[in-house]
């Protein structure tokens, strides 16, 4: 019926707008710094509910952003896991955390937020278990963790959970780090996401080979 058809186009466009408003202002001053009623407006909604009756509560939101970031990231991730089936080489596992989300992120056109976001959430210790939660469900990202054990056999359990804890730190923040660059003008070690995924797999290839003392 056109006119349902017009109320879900509309209701469509209103969640792409708080989305893309709730993670600019998340990203910018942190999550609890910004009240859903501030997303609303910011979003041009006259009803200060707006982000409530769409997503509910704000962890309701931060999910509702993270996976609509982790879903595109996933099918990236997916296809670069499959081209390294079987490989022993680490750097190509790696490479398959890393790419994906760099890739991702040169795909947007405009600014990006995202990383920032990310970097905000993961140091929150009341939401930082929703990303890691919607990260965990990927498939691909278990056949990477899988793929990274096999080429490490002799690393003793607690200094791959020490290491895998860097490794997350890394990207986490060395993303948002050139993110944050990129919006305030100012110079980024690397000229391209590309280029930077590729200091960030030399570095995290090289930390999971350290020796360990």
């Amino acid at each position: 019926m056109p006119g349902r058809t017009v109320r879900t186009e509309r209701a469509v466009s209103t969640r792409d707008q708080i989305l893309d408003t709730a993670e600019r202002l998340f990203a910018e001053h942190g999550v609890y710094a910004v009240s859903n009623r501030q997303v609303s407006e910011a979003a041009g909604q006259g009803n200060n509910a707006a982000v409530g009756y769409h997503f509910g509560t704000k962890a309701d939101l931060v999910r509702a952003i993270t996976r609509r970031h982790s879903e595109p990231t996933e099918v990236l991730r997916a296809r670069m896991v499959a081209a390294c089936a079987g490989s022993t080489d680490i750097r190509d596992w790696v490479a398959c955390l890393v790419r994906p989300v760099t890739d991702h992120l040169a795909g947007a056109v405009g600014p990006t937020w995202f990383a920032r976001f990310g970097a905000q959430v993961m140091t929150d210790p009341a939401l930082r278990g929703i990303m890691i939660e919607e990260a965990l469900e990927a498939p691909s990202l278990r056949q990477i963790l899988d793929g990274l054990h096999r080429c490490l056999p002799d690393l003793p359990a607690d200094v791959r959970a020490e290491r895998g804890d860097m490794a997350r730190q890394l990207m986490v923040h060395m993303v948002a780090e050139r993110e944050r660059a990129l919006a305030d003008g100012t110079p980024t070690p690397r000229a391209t996401w590309h280029d930077a995924g590729t200091g960030l797999i030399d570095a995290i290839t090289c930390l999971w080979q350290a020796p360990v003392t």
